[in-house]
């Protein structure tokens, strides 16, 4: 007789599980619950030891239904009787096997699904994210909603410097948004520029959001004028509006480093013009003595004009137009014309 009891180990149990499985071998099929009487167990080994023996594949139930191997491996057959059968080791061995590479095909097949759903991703889906250095794509966004869609997603995926202009400020944004971002974006490293036209500090909800800006730690400067909105980020994705004058006709964009850097060299353009945001933006000199022929030359300079087309547009000849620039550029303490034409705008002369 085996005995268990309250304070027997687990050298016991397996003990009595072994007695159990042994009982039932001599009696080939029998009673799981006469094989049990027969050994005298105690009671609270009846559960266990039957639980133990079925798991491991080594009794099956001998009813109108025989068991099967989905039977065993599942381990949750309710037999109409009590009647089991002992199954030999080595065949409980084989079954066990036998499940445990069916469980392996499944996991092999779910891979193989996997692997191919990450193939289409790669291929075809995320292509827009990897441009080789000649490609390009194009987007026009019309939807407001799809717009700002967009700006979360390239939050998210920027990892090195965010760049914008606003003119007017911003339209439809939500200030909190675009806080929100700031503070993403910078939490990641990543540098954050932005520029805006000098006027907008004059109005005082936009001063309050300027300076919010600056404490979370964005780059701010103010230019007298701001051609476009633009959004710029890593070098590889450009949001423009697809058309400046009206910008709640929608956005474009632009996607691939070929033609992001084009949108890249504007907006440094403009941000090497513009001032520092808190920088005293008060011309030095206004510039009042300038005739309009004067300011009409320096506008034209400054927009990148050569002096043959300045001189064709004014009326006068190269050399006028070589003499007025070299007495503007001595006047602006300028050493090169396109500096002459950059002051003048920082000074506020062209206004």
């Amino acid at each position: 007789m085996v005995t268990t009891g309250d304070g027997i180990g687990e050298h016991a149990t397996e003990a009595a599980v072994l007695a159990l499985y042994q009982e039932l071998r001599r009696r080939g099929v029998s009673s799981f619950e006469e094989a049990y009487a027969e050994l005298k167990l105690a009671p609270e080994e009846f559960e266990r030891c039957r639980a133990e023996l079925t798991s491991l594949g080594l009794i099956v139930p001998t009813n109108a239904i025989h068991a099967t191997v989905a039977d065993v491996r599942d381990g949750n057959w309710r037999p109409e009787s009590d009647t089991v059968a002992a199954v030999d080791p080595e065949i409980a061995l084989l079954r066990l096997l036998e499940r445990e590479r069916e469980r392996l095909r499944e996991h092999l097949a779910e891979a193989d699904k996997a692997y191919s759903t990450l193939e289409i991703l790669a291929g075809t889906f995320l292509r827009a994210g990897a441009l080789t250095r000649s490609e390009v794509e194009v987007e026009a966004l019309t939807d407001y909603r799809r717009i700002q869609q967009v700006l979360e997603d390239i939050t998210d995926v920027m990892q090195e410097s965010s760049a914008s202009m606003h003119p007017g400020g911003p339209t439809r944004q939500i200030p909190e948004r675009m806080l929100d971002r700031d503070r993403r974006q910078l939490a990641n490293g990543v540098r954050v520029r932005a520029i805006y036209e000098q006027r907008d500090v004059g109005r005082p909800e936009m001063a309050e959001f300027l300076r919010r800006r600056v404490e979370l730690g964005v780059e701010i400067r103010l230019a007298p004028a701001v051609p476009m909105n633009m959004i710029i980020a890593d070098q590889q994705f450009a949001l423009v509006p697809i058309r400046p004058q009206d910008p709640r006709e929608g956005a474009i964009l632009a996607r691939g480093s070929v033609l992001v850097r084009s949108y890249l060299g504007l907006y440094e353009h403009c941000w090497h013009t513009a001032s520092p945001y808190g920088d005293d933006v008060v011309p030095e000199r206004g510039g009042d003595g300038l005739s309009e022929q004067q300011r009409a030359a320096l506008r034209m300079l400054a927009s990148g004009m050569k002096d043959e087309k300045i001189a064709r547009s004014l009326g006068v000849s190269l050399r006028t137009v070589s003499r007025m620039l070299s007495e503007l550029m001595q006047e602006l303490g300028a050493s090169s014309r396109f500096e002459a034409g950059v002051r003048a705008v920082r000074l506020g002369w062209l206004d």
